[in-house]
């Protein structure tokens, strides 16, 4: 059914300014070389106000496991990168076969 890229990102240091930074993340990630659809998510707070495990997450959705590699290694994948890197906060990637 096809492979997604999840970034889970963690809390930032610094709220605010990733929030102001994001939206650049999000627009080099419709950049990326056969991207099928994007799915970006923030992540709800607590109630008892204690730290989620999680700020954000990016879902990154394609046709194949080649398609997903292909983009991440090409020039938009390397800019997409380099950007949420940038951000300055640590995040996980995971490839993931979509079964249903």
């Amino acid at each position: 059914m096809g492979t997604k890229i999840t970034l889970v990102i963690d809390n930032p240091a610094d709220t605010p300014a990733f929030d102001a930074a994001y939206p650049r993340v999000l627009e080099l990630a419709s950049q990326l070389t056969g991207l099928q659809r994007v799915e970006s998510a923030k992540v709800w707070p607590k109630e008892d106000g204690t730290p989620t495990p999680a700020y954000r997450t990016l879902d990154l959705y394609f046709e194949s496991y080649e398609a997903a590699s292909a983009a991440v290694a090409d020039e938009p994948g390397g800019a997409f990168f380099q950007e949420v890197i940038g951000l300055g906060t640590t995040f996980t990637g995971l490839f993931s076969d979509i079964e249903q």
